[in-house]
């Protein structure tokens, strides 16, 4: 088949075949853009730096459920940022004046996107083009978000709160307290959530709360687990086999697993990863018991990016460019797109990160990335040419096809010159 082609260029006038060798050298820039723009297997990939971040942490980052490529990030100073190539560039499509908390895209609502900020929540219904106030949480600072079936509940330094649409919210518990993160256990009625307070309480653990019934009675819960706060709360998928989903716990102390409810827990931390406190807690969709643990370290430098794959028995350390971990978004698929923020407090350094987790061993940026994408860090590993890790990529079909494309061009400009010779 190439023969063929170069026979028909060879035969072309001089203006044809400019034209044709235009059309196959535009044929490689594409291969190699969708080659350029999709991360490798498990590779870590410095994505761009947001429009005017300087030097403030990231805290709230999402990706959509229905897209692996779209996300949106806030920043410190109030703006929201949407990316729809995988990170490689951001727009601005919100400018605020009160950090960004928590940013979640909608579970049963497509295009529906939630941004808790430290003075209410803004909505969007486009997937995050279009912001606009909700009502009800003004002056509130929301920290987290939880979706049941027909309800979604807000996490506030005034307890907690619930909307049916996600634009009108009304008090749902816990006034007097202060809500850090928000989980739903049971998504059909009767709607079981547990909710964790970030208040230290002397002399006793964690702060949780449960409630059987949608938030309209709460009570208190002392599970033996380590810490004086809890961090983080999450509820994983249903088990092929049981109604009762896992719940995750995260604490200044470590990382705590259960699979009845929150009747008991078991500890995590010790079984490969260390006990510090656990910021970002996501299961991988579909997998009760695929999840990852990530951790800013508490100032410690103990921080990272762990995943279990079975339950929180194991873990291996998915190796990020900077440990201190500060958001996390994971993509739906079965081999998930990580998304991640991290934050390097010497330098006051943030940088975001792009790892697409398909099982192999975590490998270092590619090439040295830039100052302020990769907080000044260089590769840990030398920049080499591997060919069969080559020919076993995901992008291997593109590059085949850009490198024949430039074949057929280089040979059909050889014969094209020698046949004007003759």
């Amino acid at each position: 088949m190439p023969w063929v082609i170069i026979g028909r260029l060879v035969s072309l006038s001089g203006r044809r075949l400019v034209a044709t060798l235009g059309a196959l050298w535009l044929l490689v820039l594409v291969s190699i853009t969708v080659r350029a723009g999709a991360p490798g297997d498990s590779t870590w990939v410095a994505l761009g730096p947001l429009p005017g971040q300087g030097h403030s942490a990231i805290f709230a980052l999402a990706v959509d459920p229905a897209n692996s490529r779209a996300l949106v990030a806030g920043n410190s100073a109030g703006t929201l940022l949407r990316s729809v190539d995988g990170g490689m560039t951001w727009a601005a499509v919100h400018a605020g004046s009160s950090a960004v908390n928590t940013i979640a895209f909608g579970a049963a609502k497509s295009g529906l996107v939630l941004a808790g900020t430290r003075a209410g929540t803004l909505v969007s219904r486009d997937s995050g083009v279009t912001w606009s106030p909700a009502a009800g949480l003004e002056h509130r600072a929301v920290r987290a978000f939880g979706f049941a079936l027909a309800t979604m509940y807000a996490g506030t330094d005034q307890g907690v709160f619930a909307s049916q649409d996600g634009s009108t919210w009304s008090p749902g518990g816990l006034a007097n307290r202060s809500i850090d993160s928000i989980a739903v256990e049971a998504i059909h009625a009767p709607v079981h959530l547990v909710a964790a307070s970030d208040a230290a309480a002397s002399g006793a653990g964690p702060q949780l709360y449960q409630s059987n019934d949608g938030g309209q009675n709460w009570a208190p819960f002392s599970p033996a687990i380590s810490g004086t706060f809890a961090v983080r709360v999450v509820a994983g998928p249903l088990p092929p086999t049981g109604n009762v989903r896992p719940l995750l716990v995260g604490t200044n102390a470590g990382l705590f697993g259960s699979a009845d409810g929150g009747a008991t827990f078991a500890t995590l931390s010790g079984a490969g990863i260390p006990s510090t406190d656990y910021t970002q807690l996501s299961f991988i969709n579909g997998h009760y018991n695929r999840f990852y643990a990530g951790s800013d370290g508490g100032g410690s430098g103990a921080g990272g990016l762990w995943r279990s794959d079975d339950g929180g028995q194991s873990f291996r350390s998915l190796e990020p460019p900077m440990p201190s971990i500060t958001a996390l978004a994971v993509s739906s698929d079965d081999a998930p797109v990580l998304y991640v923020a991290a934050f390097r407090p010497a330098g006051h350094v943030a940088a975001l990160w792009v790892y697409h987790d398909t099982g192999g061993e975590p490998q270092g940026p590619p090439v040295t990335p830039t100052p302020f994408a990769s907080a000044g860090r260089t590769s840990s590993t030398p920049a080499s040419f591997h060919l069969l890790d080559v020919l076993r990529a995901s992008q291997a079909p593109y590059i085949g096809l850009g490198a024949l494309a430039l074949l057929v061009i280089a040979t059909a400009a050889v014969a094209h010159l020698r046949g004007r010779r003759r």
